[in-house]
């Protein structure tokens, strides 16, 4: 526990058998609660590994995509009892030395969703990000921040912490079951008026991290602007939609 606050790690998982026993073995126990592992069918040993390590898995019985798997991450650990959930990525990119960290600020109320920003530290670029990729951040971020009218520094880091109550709150089963799920449920969060904060976070690309190709990248890119758009004309009263309710808008 963190400052009375009962703590789930969740990983959502597929084909992360070469970095998972990696990632799990840098978790401080002594202040993690529970563990879930959640794997989108994969086509190695990742579960076989998960229970070897003791996690608590679930496994889907065909591939939900990326989003898909953070919504039964997320449903598993409010049933286990959390008050706070830290998504962190199995392919051990992000160091879990900082989940303390993250879970900390939500436990002691300073903020409702905690990122874990790779540009605060010029990490990204140090650490191995493409600059394709590095320059697309950047551009989606200064967008996203006009539209949100926000000032963070990233939106699209992996590694994120939540309260119970944003988790209970965002209507996240109307979020799209791929990649584009974290920009919505940030988006989402930006828009019922939960607070958010960022702390520095390195992070490394190797060959076997999770990363999406050129195409797939391009199809994220597109639905960042989508979204922010989305955003931009619920708040004006315009759209009335699921991910972006009226009744929500301020």
């Amino acid at each position: 526990m963190i400052h009375g606050k009962q703590v789930c790690v969740v990983l959502p998982a597929y084909n992360a058998e070469k970095t998972l026993a990696l990632t799990v073995a840098e978790i401080p126990r002594e202040y993690i609660d529970d563990i879930i592992l959640v794997d989108d069918a994969s086509c190695d040993k990742t579960v076989d590994i998960a229970r070897e390590l003791s996690l608590y898995t679930v496994v889907h019985d065909k591939n939900r995509g990326y989003g898909g798997n953070q919504k039964t991450c997320y449903g598993h650990a409010l049933k286990r009892g959390a008050d706070i959930v830290i998504m962190l990525h199995p392919d051990y990119q992000y160091t879990p030395k900082l989940l303390v960290a993250m879970g900390s600020l939500i436990a002691i109320g300073q903020y409702d969703v905690v990122l874990g920003s790779r540009i605060l530290s010029e990490g990204a670029l140090k650490g191995g990000m493409p600059f394709y990729k590095y320059v697309a951040n950047r551009f989606l971020t200064l967008m996203q921040n006009l539209f949100l009218n926000k000032k963070l520094s990233e939106y699209h880091t992996g590694y994120r912490a939540f309260s119970r109550k944003v988790l209970e709150t965002l209507p996240l089963s109307c979020n799209s079951d791929d990649f584009i799920f974290d920009n919505q449920m940030l988006a989402q969060a930006v828009y019922y008026n939960f607070r958010i904060g960022e702390i520095s976070c390195p992070t490394k690309y190797f060959p076997d991290a999770s990363s999406i190709n050129l195409r797939r990248s391009i199809v994220y890119g597109l639905g960042v602007l989508k979204v922010s758009l989305q955003f931009r004309l619920a708040r004006l009263g315009v759209l009335n939609g699921k991910i972006f309710p009226q009744s929500q808008s301020t």
